[in-house]
């Protein structure tokens, strides 16, 4: 990683979520819907720049009220929007989301296809991708070309800077045509990520294996790696590096809605590593980042929605002087 850059370039998808009214119920029985700007790599994104650090977004909206609504909340939340480009010909991507009476979520997305699946590579913002300490992505952007090979394309040009290549998959198997599908792309690229992170779900899809031992964790260790987290939800956090591995526990809040946590965790465990490279290779240094992700990811389950509820840094702070 360059000296002296502190930008992270999310890269993705970025859409509207519409959240019933009440909890608890599933999407037919719901009497309303609220709409909230949603997408795990715009979430990343502005929960870095929530917290102080650079941030920006790279992605297709698409030329509607919804597409510019969203490019308005990335530059409302200091988020640059110089890598978001318009579809005059799709829409920016919908998705109905339950939250079940114990918070967790179920989906329905709209998207046949939607702007941010129509991304190429000739229409990504080269010099800005080029500026990034840490360049973040999902693998939503795989499932589809011609977003795939800008995704791909958009790799290669930011490891080339000397950026972090950071990788949360964020599995939605509602999107992919079949679970063996969706483990093959995922997997595909997992080989050139710095630092990734996956959650218990997640874990035991790569793996086949319903367990959270390190024997378990380590198939997906890969020698390239800098580090893998796995995230435990209110039990905290799991982390694998070169020379040491341990456990860093959460913080207990009252939860009201998990979306966005884990996109709040890892956003704020960036901003920590690009303010100091050198907890990839310090364990006391990297615990405490770990902490402050996992406070930042446990505030944000305290409020509905996923932006409004990312945490600022004083926000943070206090609840770790608080434990």
């Amino acid at each position: 990683m360059a000296a002296g850059r502190e930008l992270v370039v999310s890269f993705g998808e970025m859409l509207i979520d519409f959240v019933p009214t009440v909890a608890g119920v599933s999407l037919a029985e719901a009497p309303a819907f609220l709409k909230a700007p949603g997408g795990a790599p715009a979430n990343v994104a502005i929960a870095v720049s929530r917290l102080g650090g650079g941030a920006a977004f790279v992605g297709k909206l698409g030329d509607d009220e919804f597409g510019r609504m969203l490019a308005a909340i990335l530059r409302d939340n200091g988020v640059d929007d110089g890598g978001v480009v318009f579809d005059a010909g799709a829409r920016t991507a919908l998705a109905f989301v339950t939250l079940r009476a114990d918070g967790e979520r179920e989906f329905m997305f709209y998207r046949n296809p939607s702007a941010d699946m129509l991304l190429t590579a000739a229409e990504l913002n080269v010099e800005l991708i080029k500026r990034a300490a840490v360049f973040h992505y999902g693998s939503i952007s795989l499932i589809a070309e011609p977003c795939r090979s800008a995704h791909l394309r958009a790799m290669e040009i930011a490891k080339e800077a000397g950026a972090l290549l950071s990788y949360d998959p964020n599995l939605r198997e509602a999107l992919w045509p079949s679970r063996e599908e969706a483990r093959t792309k995922i997997l595909s690229i997992w080989d050139q990520a710095d630092i990734v992170k996956v959650s218990e779900v997640e874990l035991e899809f790569l793996t086949g294996i319903d367990s959270v031992e390190d024997d378990v964790v380590m198939k997906l260790w890969r020698p390239t790696m800098k580090l893998l987290l796995v995230t435990l939800g209110d039990q905290g956090c799991k982390y694998y590096a070169r020379d040491f591995h341990g456990a860093v526990p959460s913080f207990k809040v009252q939860q009201v809605d998990t979306t966005g946590a884990g996109d709040a965790f890892v956003g704020a465990l960036l901003r920590k590593i690009v303010q100091d490279p050198s907890s990839l290779q310090d364990q006391k240094k990297l615990e405490e980042a770990i902490k402050f992700a996992n406070a930042c990811g446990a505030i944000t389950t305290t409020k509905k929605g996923a932006i409004p509820s990312l945490p600022t840094e004083t926000e943070v702070l206090q609840l770790i002087a608080k434990a």
